[in-house]
Parts: structure tokens; sequence; C-alpha cells
């Protein structure tokens, strides 16, 4: 048992960077279509977009939206029996498990950036959201400079972790970064007091926030460091399947349909604890439903 341990990182690396041959071999939709199943990647715990319920089941709006693009693949190669593969991915795993072939899409809350776009592809912008970080609400942190000296959690592999390195430079204040192996462990260090703040999506935030035991407890503050888009991840230099995808979200926002199924996660009652995040739709995502397009950052 000890050797299997020992070793086990090593296996996880390698299947990492392994790519599988049908994947190199074969656009997406001849991939899917060889092999009888489409993998959809999703996470465990950003709320609401792709998360697990009180039944261990990925749910989410994020989730929403690439079950209707499975939907029109389904249509497309005219097979309704296509199996669905779920597989959980992390902010670090998610793009390795895209450019190696192991997931057709990955459905989270990944921004669009123009570092990612080297090495993987975005259908058309889902939602907007500024970045911003949580605190304790007694903890007297309100500005960036308030963070000198202190610990800051985000999670490993994300955008904000840039930007917190960034402001560091431009406010002259030291503070220490720690890690969160994902949001919830990001969040869970400022709970706990390992972290004076976590610094992510406000939309992030305010799903952990009204799923905390006290959500009275926290408060999100200081100024936007950045506005990020959001986008259903694919692979690279694939124009039929990013077509399909971008057909089908443009379809949904110029049906309206987007607009339902942004309420029902945003402005409704949601598994599993039945809280509102009260979030309506903002300026920005709004802008980009009536103008689909998939600029990054």
């Amino acid at each position: 048992m000890r050797t299997l341990t020992r070793f086990a990182p090593l296996a996880i690396a390698a299947a990492l960077c392994a790519a599988p041959a049908l994947a190199d071999d074969l656009p997406t939709l001849q991939k899917i279509k060889s092999s009888g199943t489409i993998v959809v990647g999703h996470r465990e715990s950003s709320i609401p977009f792709s998360y697990l319920d009180g039944n261990q089941k990925p749910v989410g709006y994020s989730m929403d939206l690439c079950n209707k693009i499975v939907e029109e693949v389904k249509k497309e190669l005219k097979m309704p029996a296509l199996v669905t593969k779920l597989t959980p991915v992390t902010s670090q795993t998610r793009i390795p498990l895209m450019t190696n072939g192991t997931i057709d899409l990955e459905c989270g809350s990944t921004t669009n950036s123009l570092e990612r776009q080297k090495q993987v592809a975005f259908g058309v912008t889902t939602f907007v959201s500024p970045v911003r970080m949580v605190v304790k609400a007694d903890s007297g942190i309100k500005t960036l400079d308030d963070l000198n000296g202190k610990a800051v959690a985000t999670t490993t592999g994300t955008t904000s972790d840039r930007y917190i390195k960034q402001n560091e430079k431009g406010h002259n204040i030291d503070v220490k970064n720690v890690y969160g192996k994902d949001h919830a462990e990001s969040f869970l260090m400022v709970e706990t007091g390992r972290a004076s703040a976590f610094v992510m999506d406000e939309v992030l935030l305010a799903g952990f926030i009204a799923n905390a035991k006290n959500p009275k407890d926290f408060v999100i503050v200081g100024p936007a460091l950045s506005t990020e888009p959001y986008g259903i991840m694919l692979r690279k230099d694939d124009p039929q399947f990013k077509a399909l995808v971008d057909k089908t979200l443009s379809g949904l926002m110029k049906s309206g349909e987007i607009n339902k199924i942004y309420a029902k996660w945003f402005t409704s009652a949601i598994p599993p604890k039945n809280v509102n995040l009260n979030l309506p739709m903002n300026a920005q995502l709004q802008e980009a439903i009536k103008h689909p397009n998939d600029k990054g950052i």
C-alpha cells in the first residue's frame, strides 16, 4: 500500500501529460462520435456555476448551458443515445485535461483570458464578474492597503492570483499569499482565520457567503481589481465544434431563454440549502448577451 501511495502523484502527473491519440487525430465532434461519449468537465465548488448539490450531483448555471450544448451535439451527430461522462476538474487541472483530450467541454467559472487563448478556446461570454475580496465583517479591512502584513488567500491556478501580485506593487503593500486547492478551501481559510481575505470573482464570493454557517460574518469589500468574462472552454483550433457551441449559446441569448436560466441560479433559491444569491444580471452581462462575443481580457 505504501508503494502505491508513494507513486500516486507520479501516476496523476503522467495522466495529465499524456495526450490520448484519439484526441490528437480527430476533431472534437468526430472524437465524440467515434467514442459514443461526450466528456464534460465540471467544478465541485463554483457556486452557482458548477458545484455538487446535496446528492453530489454536478449542477449550476454553467452545467445547464453545457447540457444545452450536449443536446445540440446529439442532434448534430444524430446520436440521441450519446453518453455524457462527467469528470471533475480544478483550477489547476482544467486546461491540461482539455489540451490532452480528456474532456470535451469545461463547464465552470473560467475566465476567458488572452493568455489562456494560447492553449484553449472559449465559447461566447456567458457571465461577467468583477474581482474583489471577501473579509470578516469585523476585520476592519476595507481597502487593499488594509491588507499590508496580512495573509491573503486565492485559489491556485486562477487569474485572481495575478491581480494580487500586480496590486501589491501598485499599493506598496506586503502580503503573504496563501493558496487553496479550490475555492471552497480558499474561503475556509478566511472562515477559520488562516487568511484575512480571499480575492476572487465577486459572484463566487457571494455564493460562499450565502452558503456559510453565518453569512452576516462576511462582507465583500475593496475596488474591482478586474472584470472577468466567463466562457465555456473547449479545445483550440476546432472551428466546427466552436461553431456549434457558439450557435447554441447565441441561440439561447437571442431567444431570451438564457434569462430564465440565469434567474434560476442567481435570483431564486438554489440547492442544497435553498439560499437565494439575489444577484440581478449586471449591465456588462446584458451587453454581452445583446452582442455575443468571445473576447478575452
